[in-house]
C-alpha cells in the first residue's frame, strides 16, 4: 500500500523532560538580550506561534525579529541543552519498536509532522535513537508553514514529489497525541491515530477526528493496524 506516515514528536515519539519549554525561553534570551519572565504555551503548536506569542507576552513585538532569526535562535537554544535533554527526556515505549513495524511495510513512507524546525525534530529525535527509518525529505517543520494544519500539505507535496505517489487525505496518516495534532490531521487533509501519552484523554481525542485511540506505542502491532484501518477504504452499504 502507498501510506504516507507523520509522526508528531513530543509526547508522542518521546518526552523532553520540560527542555522543550527551557528552549523557547533560552531562545527569547538569544533574541532580546534578557531572561524570559513567562513559560510558552505549547501543546501541537507551531514554533512561529509559540515563540511569537512568547515575544508578545513580553510587550515586544514578534515581527521585529525575522524568521531567520527566530530559526537561528531556536536552533542554538536546543542545541545548549541537548544533553538536558539526553539526562532527563526517553524515547516513550514502543516509539523504535513501532516505527520498525511500519517500515515492515511495503509502500509505507514515514515522515515527521511537527511544529519544531526540522532542525530541532532532528535533534530531539536523533537524541534517543528515533531519527534513523524516517524520510526527512518529506516531513513538515516550524517555519514551514505558521499554522499546524497547513504543515499536512506541505509534507503530502514532498513525499508526492520525491516517490510519485499522490498522497492525499485518503492515503496520509498522522500520529499524534493533542488535540491540536489531531485537528491538524483533520483539517490538512489526513487520517489520524492518536495516542494517550500526552495527558488528554480518549473521548477528547476521537471527538477532535481521532479514527483510532492507543494507549501508547508498546504493541507495534497495534499501530501498524490501527494505519491500515485507517486507510482502508469505507465498505458500501451493499458490501462491495
Amino acid at each position: 500500500m502507498d501510506v504516507l506516515v507523520l509522526w508528531d514528536v513530543d509526547h508522542t515519539l518521546i518526552e523532553n523532560g520540560g527542555v522543550s519549554k527551557e528552549t523557547y525561553a533560552g531562545a527569547f534570551e538569544v533574541l532580546t538580550g534578557r531572561p524570559a519572565e513567562h513559560r510558552a504555551k505549547t501543546g501541537g503548536r507551531t514554533d512561529p506561534e509559540i515563540l511569537g506569542d512568547l515575544i508578545a507576552d513580553h510587550g515586544l513585538d514578534p515581527a521585529v525579529f525575522d524568521a531567520a532569526a527566530q530559526r537561528g535562535a531556536l536552533t542554538r537554544a536546543l542545541a545548549e541543552r541537548q544533553e538536558r535533554l539526553a539526562d532527563r527526556g526517553r524515547a516513550l515505549p514502543g516509539a523504535r519498536a513501532a516505527i520498525d513495524k511500519l517500515a515492515t511495510e511495503p509502500g509505507l513512507v514515514q515522515s515527521a509532522l511537527t511544529g519544531n524546525l526540522r532542525a530541532n525534530a532532528l535533534v530531539k529525535l536523533g537524541t534517543f535513537g528515533l531519527d534513523v527509518g524516517l524520510d526527512w525529505d518529506c516531513g513538515g517543520f516550524g517555519f514551514d508553514a505558521a499554522h499546524r494544519p497547513d504543515l499536512v500539505a506541505v509534507a503530502q507535496a514532498r513525499a508526492t514529489a520525491k516517490y510519485g505517489v499522490a498522497f492525499t487525505a485518503s492515503n496520509t496518516v498522522l500520529i499524534g497525541d493533542t488535540v491540536n495534532d489531531v485537528t491538524a490531521g483533520v483539517r490538512g487533509g489526513a487520517q489520524v491515530v492518536a495516542v494517550l501519552t500526552g495527558g488528554v484523554d480518549e473521548v477528547s481525542l476521537t471527538e477532535a477526528g481521532a479514527t483510532k485511540v492507543l494507549p501508547d506505542l508498546s504493541d507495534a502491532d497495534a499501530v501498524l493496524a490501527a494505519v491500515r484501518d485507517a486507510v482502508r477504504p469505507p465498505v458500501s452499504a451493499d458490501g462491495a
